[in-house]
């Protein structure tokens, strides 16, 4: 993982030339042995993740959390400002992020706001990181890429307006455009880039987990994330994550 980002995708492709070691041929070299099965592929099919269709039928239950979320959108940090890295990809309050879990690192007052989207992450097997991902009208995401295939992204639908295909992800070479109340799963480290081509707010809920593999690699895998865990990467924006929500928990709610 680079330690300078927060979430294991965060670095633009062309800083990755710096570190040609961690991002080039020991990454591969590595990757190569653990995920082979997987191959290059960028999109995989929600089905055939047993735990999806219920975190799916919860899906209303988790939006209406996000509503009470977004009632105070101006109390919601912006992703830099958790995250220095992230200046490359977002400026101003275009790319907000209400976090709840970050490596396992955990953001109790904000688990504490959203009690039924935390129980339906907790029912993701290997769930590591979580949060609500919410973009500003016609914001691009610019290409970046994720430093380590151990983990896989799943993103939910939560707010999707316009029409079909003007809030979409390119992964590698395949696009795909969210829809509300479904799911898509994908290899977030291959370059990807996001679109919201609308004038209203996309929003997904965000998770990354433990991509399967059978043992040992499994093992292997496990204390790798345990390793990415324990970076300053992590450790520090979750704390500012937990300022910034405590700092808004102190500000009364307008009737």
């Amino acid at each position: 993982m680079n330690t300078e980002t927060m979430k294991v995708n965060t670095a633009p492709v062309a800083a990755q030339s710096e570190k040609p070691i961690q991002h080039g041929v020991l990454r591969r070299l590595v990757e190569a042995m653990m995920f082979f099965r997987d191959g290059e592929k960028t999109f995989f099919e929600p089905e055939a993740f047993p735990w999806v269709s219920a975190v799916e039928a919860d899906w209303t239950a988790v939006r209406k959390e996000l509503a009470t979320v977004m009632a105070r959108r101006e109390d919601i940090p912006n992703f830099q400002d958790i995250s220095d890295a992230q200046k490359v990809l977002t400026e101003g309050e275009q790319w907000k992020t209400f976090w709840f879990y970050a490596y396992g690192e955990k953001a109790e007052e904000n688990c504490a706001r959203c009690p039924e989207t935390v129980r339906v992450l907790q029912s993701i097997p290997g769930m590591k990181s979580a949060m609500f991902s919410i973009l500003a009208p016609r914001k691009h995401i610019p290409e970046h890429r994720g430093m380590y295939k151990g983990v896989l992204r799943y993103h939910l639908g939560l707010i999707v307006p316009g029409p079909d295909g003007s809030c979409r992800i390119r992964v590698g070479g395949d696009v795909r455009s969210w829809t509300e109340g479904k799911s898509l799963i994908f290899d977030d480290s291959h370059p990807h880039e996001v679109w919201n081509d609308c004038d209203s707010y996309r929003v997904v809920l965000f998770v990354d987990f433990l991509r399967p593999v059978f043992f040992p690699a499994s093992l292997l895998n496990r204390l790798i994330i345990w390793m990415i865990a324990r970076t300053s990467s992590i450790t520090e924006p979750m704390v500012r994550v937990r300022e910034k929500a405590r700092a808004a928990g102190k500000v009364p709610m307008a009737h």
